[in-house]
């Protein structure tokens, strides 16, 4: 299971001993394997090296922002030289991609004028603003020769874009989440802050497009990001921690929303979510049923039938947009 880890958790991982606290801490609480990104931002290009030789599956970069002080967003040269030092190394770049020119000036400017809704927050960061930074990040993975991993892409247009780029022989990987195929705008106008996150939840027709080119899709994440119920509660919706806690139905969701109601095969599900991050993040034994490899099995009753409830949550905060 791959997701990051809650904001009570050691530093953010941008240095050996950043990577050291965290290991530590997760060694002694956490239930499931794991493995960890480096961060990469303008503060630590220099320490990139020392990451991968802690052993980090590669570094993740927020280009727009990140929403925490400690891990700034890149820009233009810190992302182009941390792909040349990654390319170097033979690690992938994640990148969250989503400009934040446009998305921090509409935010700014909605704020200033007063305007905080639900509504308002979902104009602040268009669709626009995801292409723009998926065609950036391609173009400097096409220019350096590294690995980009494009986490939790949102709509089914930024999904076709960066597949433009795969056939021209773009090393890039894409992945979305379950929220984004389970949930669209209206949902987050009827659940309100527990649905927030960034990119924000999209329209029925992007999410149909993203279903329709499912194919393209090499990992499904839950992008697992949890809060405290004080940091989902403001009457200014900017003001609101934008993190989803979906982890633990990142599978039900799949086999409901895929399987059932789209046909969506077992196999395909089981590649999304397991041999494709295998493959991607070069995890040795895992992703596949074979001798010698790690024996990660999950039983499934196709035909049990249940509504998940808030005291079914195993997260320390139990709240969460699935729950219903």
């Amino acid at each position: 299971l791959f997701f990051d880890m809650p904001l009570n958790s050691s530093p953010i991982t941008t240095d050996a001993a950043s990577f050291a606290a965290k290991l530590e801490r997760m060694r002694g609480k956490s239930v499931t394997d794991f493995a960890l990104w480096g961060g990469l931002t303008p503060q630590n290009l220099d320490k990139l090296e020392e990451l991968a030789h802690c052993g980090v599956i590669g570094f993740k970069a927020f280009m727009s922002n990140s929403g925490l002080a400690e891990f700034n967003h890149v820009d233009d040269w810190t992302l182009l030289e941390g792909m040349k030092t990654a390319a170097r190394l033979g690690l992938p770049v994640a990148v969250h991609a989503e400009s934040d020119s446009i998305t921090s000036a509409l935010s700014a400017r909605a704020r200033l004028e007063g305007h905080t809704s639900i509504q308002d927050y979902l104009e602040s960061r268009p669709v626009l603003a995801e292409l723009e930074a998926v065609s950036r990040a391609c173009l400097f993975t096409e220019e350096t020769g590294c690995k980009l991993h494009l986490v939790h892409l949102s709509s089914g247009r930024a999904v076709v874009l960066a597949s433009e780029f795969r056939t021209r022989g773009v090393d890039v990987t894409l992945e979305t989440c379950p929220h984004y195929l389970c949930f669209t705008d209206e949902d987050l106008e009827r659940l309100g802050a527990v649905l927030k996150c960034a990119p924000p939840v999209r329209p029925r027709t992007e999410q149909d497009l993203l279903w329709s080119n499912l194919e393209h899709l090499d990992l499904i994440g839950s992008d697992h990001s949890p809060a405290p119920p004080e940091m989902k509660s403001s009457s200014d919706f900017f003001a609101i921690w934008g993190g989803i806690s979906g982890v633990q139905s990142t599978l039900e969701s799949l086999l409901t929303e895929g399987f059932h109601k789209r046909g969506v095969s077992l196999e395909r599900i089981a590649h999304l979510l397991s041999s494709g991050p295998a493959q991607r993040f070069g995890l040795k034994g895992r992703g596949q049923l074979e001798p010698g490899f790690q024996a990660d099995i999950a039983l499934v009753d196709l035909n049990r039938e249940w509504t998940l409830e808030k005291e079914d949550l195993l997260y320390r905060h139990k709240q969460s947009p699935y729950v219903g």
